[in-house]
């Protein structure tokens, strides 16, 4: 999503500016500024977002420890009770109950009781990097186009580059969550192409104005 979100935004600012008649010097300028503003708009807005869902699960944890003080029998049966939901023996849940609380009962609560495991936590430090990097990576597709083809070609070959790798994202996208690859790929590119032009139609239009 970030470097789909990367290539969308930078290449529609970019045709916008484009068609608004600005120099190689604008096309550059504007392309680099929403590369890195973007960027740390993802960044920021991720860290936020998974930092809220890691205070969540930490209120979870701490309340679940003070349940586990309080009343250590009641958790004894409250796990045994989802391991029964889950289809074991009375019996055997509530020995498999014992045994996990035994070895670490605040894990063993947490992940079957909560839904928190190691592997699973929200890392806001890693959700800001990783999209801040997704974003720089598909924005820097039609800024690295405009920074290489002639002035007169930019629109042409921005619109061309970006809508091919949407596409490509698209169906990788459908691919990986076993969806339709042809219909992810036609949606991906249409609402692609409609930002696209879209934006180019307001920058053409202020830029006649001016």
């Amino acid at each position: 999503m970030g470097a789909d979100d990367g290539i969308l935004s930078t290449s529609s600012l970019l045709l916008g500016v484009a068609a608004a008649h600005g120099s190689r010097g604008n096309l550059l300028i504007a392309g680099l500024a929403g590369l890195v503003a973007g960027a740390m708009s993802m960044a920021a807005g991720e860290y936020v977002s998974v930092h809220s869902q890691a205070d969540t699960e930490q209120a979870d944890l701490t309340l679940e420890r003070n349940e586990l003080k309080a009343d250590n029998k009641g958790e004894h049966e409250e796990l045994a009770a989802i391991y029964v939901g889950r289809g074991l023996e009375p019996a055997l849940a509530t020995e498999v109950s014992n045994q996990l609380m035994i070895h670490n009962a605040l894990q063993a609560h947490a992940r079957d009781e909560l839904g928190i495991s190691e592997t699973l936590r929200a890392r806001p430090n890693q959700a800001a990097i990783a999209s801040a990097i997704s974003f720089s990576v598909g924005a820097a597709v039609p800024l690295s186009v405009t920074a290489i083809v002639p002035r007169s070609d930019v629109i042409t070959f921005v619109s061309a580059t970006s809508l091919a790798c949407l596409a490509i994202l698209g169906a990788l996208a459908s691919r990986t969550g076993g969806a339709n690859v042809v219909t992810g790929t036609i949606r991906a590119t249409f609402w692609g192409a409609l930002v696209m032009a879209v934006t180019a139609g307001v920058g053409a239009l202020f830029g006649t104005i001016a």
